[in-house]
């Protein structure tokens, strides 16, 4: 923005010696002129910082059971139950009695299986990742603005000037920034 730098601005502190309303009208034409700094506004760019941000996280594995259907059960229950409706019962109604002590026998089978029966848990640790953005907002620069001569102007500049900014005629053209 060097094409905004009025009348060649240079930085003056706030402790600067040289005070226009107190030097000889000699001195004044010699020496360096100021002008009278309105506002200062600061410049900010916001910068955006993306980086990874890794963990380890715990996953849980459950294997189901290899007889799913419990068929084992279901069977050992309909023979054991079987058995037992086949001396329970006599005569004719023994095979009545085996038939519902086989298909008893099979249900409480398959039901005390299903109970006792677990998958297979196992654990593994993986690495997860993400990247995370992390913004920072930073001063850039700061718009000056001034007024000389009873014109008000602006200047960015890369630092606070403080109440006051010196005025170098003749190095850098007049331009009204902003």
């Amino acid at each position: 923005m060097a094409g905004s730098c009025v009348l060649g601005l240079a930085a003056c502190n706030r402790d600067a010696s040289a005070d226009p309303g107190t030097a000889s009208a000699a001195a004044e034409a010699a020496g360096p002129k100021y002008a009278k700094v309105v506002s200062v506004e600061p410049v900010r760019e916001t910068i955006h910082k993306p980086h990874e941000v890794c963990h380890d996280e715990v996953v849980r594995h459950v294997e189901p059971p290899s007889d799913q259907h419990q068929i084992a059960g279901t069977a050992i229950g309909a023979v054991v139950g079987g058995v037992l409706g086949h001396q329970i019962g006599g005569g004719s109604g023994r095979t009545l009695a085996t038939v519902a002590g086989a298909v008893g026998g099979g249900y409480a089978g398959k039901k005390i299986q299903e109970g006792n029966q677990h998958g297979t848990v196992s654990t593994t640790t993986r690495k997860r990742c993400e990247t995370v953005t992390e913004s920072t907002t930073q001063i850039v620069g700061y718009d000056v603005r001034y007024e000389y001569n009873g014109v008000t102007r602006t200047v960015r500049m890369d630092h606070d000037p403080g109440d006051r900014v010196e005025i170098q005629e003749g190095v850098v053209a007049v331009s009204d920034a902003h």
